[in-house]
């Protein structure tokens, strides 16, 4: 892929990550690259552009250093020349990010996505040596803006200042207030890619040109219809599916996203969801039967559209 054709537009997946069992393995849980490798290649022939391994949903800070690399080579090798590879490289310092992007790079990924520094609340500054720090990896870059999770919020101004950066080309954008897409927009140029599954037709209408997605981990032919018919600018064709779809989509905002997620996967029929590596624990009673319904309500609205 060249530089002129380097972008994160389309329905990009951030990818759950299948385990299973193995006593010797971290929590009795060893990564089953056999079936992450089936999951890359289905969502691929489901329409999507392309995988996001090593993000939260694929629960890259329970994994070992090995296994965390060997999930983007096992990426790389499945969607070939069928799409694009955006891997995680979220780190605490710009010098574990750089690592990883290196690694990321020389394994052959398109790009990376990068939080700002984790754990750590940094300052505007900080948070500007950073991307900047990564981006002398030479690798494009889809900045991430998660600050329930990392609290540190990249405002439209502060994006603007990334947008500076060459190799910073896009924007997730999480921060649930949809009014920033079109200040983004004003401010610099940059892709705003749609980062919350349950703001998505919002974001898009508002600008936002891409879809860094979760749930179409469970439902990727689907999304990607939304998707091309929101860009395409039938936004009433995109609502009347979207809207049977959010109830379950608002789980991508959720604490639980993870667990959700995968659940919804096996609901749907496939076998890449399963358990999660500490620290998340199964879900509650309570919550796994709301998953359950929202995902059945959504698999029987669809079954119904197959019919139509």
């Amino acid at each position: 892929m060249n530089d002129e054709q380097v972008n994160f537009r389309g329905v990009i997946v951030a990818t759950a990550l299948a385990f299973k069992e193995d006593p010797s393995a971290p929590a009795g849980l060893a990564v089953d690259y056999d079936r992450f490798a089936e999951h890359c290649d289905w969502l691929i022939r489901s329409g999507c552009r392309g995988v996001g391994p090593n993000g939260s949903l694929g629960e890259y800070s329970s994994l070992t250093d090995d296994e965390r690399r060997k999930v983007v080579q096992v990426a790389v090798d499945t969607v070939g020349d069928r799409g694009i590879v955006i891997a995680g490289v979220h780190g605490v310092g710009w010098h574990q990010a750089q690592q990883w992007a290196r690694n990321a790079q020389e394994d052959g990924a398109d790009g990376v996505l990068l939080l700002p520094p984790t754990i750590y609340r940094a300052s505007d500054s900080e948070v500007v040596e950073h991307f900047t720090r990564v981006a002398e990896v030479g690798i494009p870059i889809m900045a991430y803006n998660n600050p329930f999770d990392t609290k540190v919020d990249l405002t439209p101004s502060l994006v603007a200042s990334l947008a500076e950066i060459p190799e910073v080309i896009a924007v997730k954008e999480f921060s649930a207030d949809v009014r920033r897409v079109m200040e983004i927009k004003e401010r610099c140029d940059i892709d705003v890619i749609a980062g919350a599954d349950d703001l998505l037709f919002e974001s898009i209408v508002a600008g936002a040109v891409g879809w860094f997605a979760g749930y179409p981990n469970a439902f990727p032919r689907e999304a990607v219809e939304i998707y091309d018919r929101a860009m395409a600018g039938d936004f009433a064709g995109a609502k009347e599916i979207y809207e049977h779809l959010v109830p379950v989509f608002r789980w991508d905002s959720r604490v639980e996203f993870v667990q959700a997620i995968k659940l919804s996967i096996d609901l749907a029929g496939q076998s890449f969801g399963g358990p999660t590596r500490p620290p998340r624990g199964p879900l509650s009673p309570e919550n796994e039967a709301r998953v359950r319904d929202e995902t059945r309500r959504a698999l029987d609205y669809l079954a119904t559209r197959v019919k139509g």
